[in-house]
């Protein structure tokens, strides 16, 4: 018998490490005579093609890995691949919760509902034998008598190694996961990590190890899933001490292993620790959410704000770190001025990314099934993200979707650090209410950056000198581009005296790009330009030349 599990990231940059659990657990359990193969592709790949793909396997069983990136597509390839006879298996967080409502489609045989590693292999061998399915835990399934729906499989097992020869092999210098503990000691209304039982840690001396496989395997990015990493504080400090001392040693530099950590969590001689930590080595994201104490509090997330917000403050102090904060938009008691508050006092602490996230209600949240204590608009197509709130109007989260496009275009993109720094610290405007008016101004719809720049440069064109010296820095360091925006271009006769110079002074007639990337800030009166073979915190080294400097 041979099975295909199937796997759709959202990008081609993302591997996957759900499929491999199966496929590793199924080597170890199942029979000589059972064969299974992981599929890998993205939710951008062209339908036609992914169903040629699957189909040529040819298999018995083909399971699906579901997501709320994914199960739209997931459906529509189960449907097509099903009328070939194949049986189709779903499991994952999107469908473990709704068994019944997926089952009722005739294109679904089966649903394993929580972790899958033993059922899968249970449910192959017991296909291969045509033996009973009643007894395997958390298997969904349509017998003779109707539905057969089991509650979610929850384990106090630790889970066989994923990352063995063939895992390490489709890896391709793609972003790789890596799991040391699985569940959540929290259990906050809107996520599922907490809803299979507390947290289970696998062993400290295979965590290190996989730390040292993942390291070696040409990933540059290894991010941790585990959910509040710190939860256990003594563990979490000796893996970022492991990973300190054998940095630029058993680990390549140029490895940077991110976290999801609780920041009010961390205590002192965590930031002791830390300020040792090679730059770029480590990377944290930290779940805000909202510093509004009663919202916190209706969403069962217990979380000291004073002290998360001084940690977060210590950590960007730190600098030799970057930091990742979040917050949500539609939660419980939340309503736009208390939301707008914390988005300013987030911005405020000026981490390396801030990030806004809109609510989305999983199948299995709190937030989802108790309707009463939770009564919130949201689209009932995935990713069933919410649409309005008794404490926000329809109208407000539309406004949000203006800040949030400002903030990921204007801010968290990084091309525009000194504009930034001119407009939110220089002039000291409101970071909510700027961004917000931006966001309008630029309109939600995509663009080409040249015309972004265009639409930036208009918006806060009261002080054109200075604007347009801080935009023409922060574009030409961070594209290598033949020209710069329209907008910026002014030329006269100091811009042609520049360039002569630059023609004649044998340091910079060398350097490649120098004379086409080479303009004039007005502010200063001075010349610049990048040097293209140069680069700093991801950014092109620009050059400041005076007229005293001239030849």
């Amino acid at each position: 018998m041979k099975t295909v599990i199937v796997s759709l990231a959202s990008q081609y940059v993302h591997s996957t490490l759900a499929p491999w659990y199966l496929y590793y657990s199924a080597k170890e359990l199942c029979a000589s005579n059972i064969s299974v193969k992981v599929l890998e592709g993205t939710v951008n790949e062209n339908e036609d093609d992914l169903a040629q793909r699957i189909s040529a396997e040819k298999a018995d069983l083909i399971a699906f890995s579901c997501y709320i990136w994914n199960i739209t597509l997931v459906k529509r390839l189960a449907e097509r691949l099903k009328s070939s006879g194949v049986k189709i298996l779903l499991g994952g967080p999107e469908v473990s919760y709704n068994p019944d409502e997926l089952l009722s489609n005739d294109f679904v045989d089966f649903i394993i509902s929580g972790e899958g590693e033993k059922p899968f292999a249970e449910l192959l061998n017991a296909l291969q034998n045509d033996s009973d399915l009643s007894k395997i835990s958390g298997l969904c399934y349509k017998a003779e008598q109707g539905m057969v729906i089991n509650s979610p499989n929850t384990s106090v097992e630790i889970p066989v190694c994923p990352y063995g020869e063939e895992f390490l092999n489709s890896l391709g210098g793609r972003i790789v996961y890596l799991e040391t503990s699985r569940g959540c000691p929290f259990s906050c209304a809107f996520c599922l990590s907490g809803r299979l039982g507390g947290v289970r840690f696998f062993p400290l001396d295979r965590a290190k190890n996989d730390i040292l496989t993942l390291a070696a395997s040409g990933s540059k990015i290894i991010k941790f899933v585990d959910r509040t990493f710190n939860a256990n504080r003594q563990r979490a400090f000796e893996i970022w001490q492991f990973i300190i001392e054998n940095y630029g040693k058993k680990i390549p530099r140029g490895v940077c292993f991110h976290f999801e950590i609780a920041g009010d969590l961390l205590r002192n001689e965590d930031f002791e620790l830390l300020k040792t930590a090679p730059e770029g080595a480590i990377q944290f994201e930290i779940g805000i959410q909202s510093f509004n104490p009663k919202t916190l509090e209706a969403i069962n997330r217990k979380t000291n704000t004073e002290r998360l917000y001084e940690n977060i403050k210590k950590l960007c102090d730190l600098g030799n770190i970057h930091i990742h904060i979040d917050l949500i938009a539609g939660l419980p008691m939340e309503d736009y001025e208390s939301f707008k508050s914390g988005f300013n006092k987030a911005f405020k602490l000026s981490a390396d990314m801030l990030q806004l996230g809109f609510l989305k209600l999983l199948h299995g949240a709190d937030m989802r099934r108790f309707k009463e204590k939770y009564p919130l608009e949201f689209s009932k197509n995935p990713p069933y993200e919410v649409t309005s709130t008794p404490w926000l109007s329809a109208d407000e989260i539309k406004s949000l979707h203006y800040t949030e496009n400002a903030l990921d275009r204007f801010v968290g993109s990084g091309r525009f650090t000194l504009t930034n720094n001119l407009i939110f610290k220089g002039k000291g405007l409101n970071p909510f209410d700027t961004l917000t008016a931006l966001g309008k101004f630029t309109d939600l719809k995509s663009c080409p950056l040249n015309d972004y720049v265009e639409k930036v440069y208009n918006f806060f064109g009261a002080d054109t000198k200075t604007l347009r010296d801080a935009l023409v820095l922060d574009i030409a360091s961070s594209v290598k581009s033949s020209s710069l925006p329209k907008c910026l271009m002014v030329p006269d006769k100091a811009l042609r005296e520049f360039k002569k110079q630059l023609e004649l002074n044998p340091e910079t007639k060398k350097k490649k790009g120098v004379l086409r990337c080479a303009f004039w800030l007005y502010g200063e009166n001075c010349g610049g330009y990048v040097d293209y073979d140069e680069k700093q915190n991801g950014k092109y080294i620009a050059h400041k030349i005076y007229p005293a400097d001239f030849l």
